[in-house]
């Protein structure tokens, strides 16, 4: 669906154009804190907005905030609070959209959620194909209790 590589030129040339005395924000490409710092040194824009890098990964924002603050790097977030925010996305879902639009809506999201997760497939398969709210949250038990028994681990951190 996306092709190609965000062109910041653009937004560079406006935001040194003397002639242009309003914040200038900077949005394509941005999925790591290490990218957002340089396309802001790089560019000179007075913000960043973030797309697809949050959608399914809240996280982001965070890492980028501290980030930019002194160059911290936050670690990933662990596989129970993937699992935590899951649960909150799927409950807003269906409150906002009825159940079945809701549980329907949600499927794109779980890769993005559980990418880099080794051994997830099996059980992403099964929150994809069920339209249930209690199956889908009974799956998520599962993960979460095999977090607990370590049948899970993170093992991929780009996103």
């Amino acid at each position: 669906m996306y092709k190609g590589e965000a062109d910041w030129t653009l937004i560079g040339e406006v935001k040194n154009n003397p002639r242009i005395h309003i914040p200038i924000f900077g949005n394509g490409d941005i999925n790591s804190p290490q990218k957002a710092l340089g396309y802001k040194n790089k560019y000179g824009v007075d913000g960043l907005m973030i797309g697809r890098a949050a959608i399914g990964y809240p996280w982001i924002f965070d890492q980028i905030k501290a980030y930019l603050k002194d160059r911290t790097i936050l670690p990933p977030p662990t596989v129970a609070e993937r699992v935590e925010a899951v649960r909150l996305h799927l409950e807003k879902s269906i409150e906002w959209k009825g159940e079945k639009l809701g549980i329907v809506e949600m499927r794109r999201h779980y890769t993005n959620y559980f990418k880099g997760i080794a051994n997830i497939k099996p059980y992403r398969a099964r929150l994809v194909t069920t339209m249930d709210a209690q199956e889908i949250n009974d799956v998520l038990e599962e993960i979460a209790l095999g977090v607990n028994k370590g049948n899970f681990e993170i093992v991929s951190v780009e996103h």
